[in-house]
């Protein structure tokens, strides 16, 4: 593999630090942290006033002094202060005093695979700053494809999306490394993005955060056309009072086509890419659909009517990275090498 398992095995802790979530799994004993990757910080006093779901309620409703922040974009951190102080306060002060009598600390982190020296910089020192004295990175395709059980090691593709809050990351895998990967700029927050700007053009009104949840599962209604209009609740763009609309299930299923046909193209460019004997066991295969915007509503479909592909979404999706870390951290995983001896 590109990273070394025996590194690994040495680390204690596994880390996701996502746009959407964070997860952090301690080696004997499991998941700790399962929260929003969110902070609410006081600019007057610089005060931590909230971290995760707590801070997450707060957005859009907070006064001027009260600033709502997501540390993380794209996969990558972009503010390692904030990312810092919000990795503490999820761990607790009895965890981080526990690390502290541990010299040795080590941790492994998920980073995208084409995350460049800034990025996995930024990713190493905001874990050092929570007390690891050293940081093994993993490309979030080959942790998810752990994690999601698929035979990343052996010489065999395996193609997987990594569909995040931000982006969506496709990739063939194959001997523990990527053989091919293209970035789309599609995600839960892309979707989102789209269907507001849409409701403000068309239908002149700006959508409250939580009334996007309806259309999302409206789109499974648009995809099986057993769904009737939506209502959704929001503000008038000229008047400024509350007002509802009904909104067709097509209307969204055609709002979000164009961040789906970036995808779609991603997925043929990367099989363009691989060789035609891994072609070959992808027909017969398929693509696996890991991270929280796989259980967008009627996405599978999508992809399956589009690239005549057998699609899959696995178990538990969006904790696919962090379960692929833990696998490796705890030693579950051998080398080819090991596997042939065997």
């Amino acid at each position: 593999m590109t990273f070394s398992l025996d590194q690994l095995r040495r680390c204690s802790v596994a880390v996701d630090v996502g746009a959407a979530r964070t997860r952090v799994h301690v080696k004997d004993a499991g998941l700790l942290v399962d929260a929003p990757s969110v902070v609410a910080v006081n600019t007057l006093s610089g005060a931590l006033i909230a971290v995760g779901a707590s801070a997450e309620r707060m957005e859009g409703r907070t006064p001027e002094h009260i600033r709502v922040v997501r540390p993380v974009a794209g996969g990558t951190v972009s503010d390692i202060e904030m990312a810092q102080r919000m990795l503490r306060a999820m761990l607790g002060g009895k965890v981080r005093r526990a690390w502290r009598f541990r010299p040795t600390l080590r941790a492994a982190a998920c980073v995208p695979h084409d995350a460049g020296p800034l990025a996995r910089r930024a990713a190493i020192e905001t874990l050092v700053g929570v007390g690891a004295r050293r940081v093994e990175l993993v490309d979030a395709p080959t942790a998810a494809g752990i994690g999601c059980g698929l035979p990343v090691e052996q010489p065999e593709a395996t193609m997987i999306l990594v569909c995040g809050a931000t982006t969506t990351q496709v990739a063939v895998l194959a001997l523990g490394a990527v053989v091919a990967a293209a970035t789309v700029p599609m995600g839960g927050d892309t979707i989102h993005t789209a269907l507001v700007q849409h409701l403000r053009n068309e239908h002149e009104i700006v959508l409250l955060n939580q009334a996007v949840r309806p259309l999302h599962l409206a789109l499974h209604g648009a995809a099986s056309g057993a769904a009737g209009p939506t209502e959704v609740h929001g503000r008038d763009v000229v008047t400024g009072l509350s007002r509802t609309v009904w909104i067709d299930p097509g209307e969204v299923r055609a709002t979000i086509q164009a961040p789906l046909t970036g995808l779609v193209d991603a997925i043929r460019s990367v099989l363009h890419r691989c060789p035609p004997d891994l072609v070959a066991d992808l027909a017969d295969r398929g693509m696996v659909l890991a991270g929280g915007t796989a259980l967008l509503p009627g996405l599978d479909s999508r992809l399956r009517a589009s690239t005549g592909m057998a699609v899959h979404v696995t178990e538990d999706p969006a904790g696919c990275a962090v379960r692929g870390l833990a696998a490796m951290i705890e030693g579950r995983v051998r080398p080819l090498a090991a596997t042939a001896r065997a």
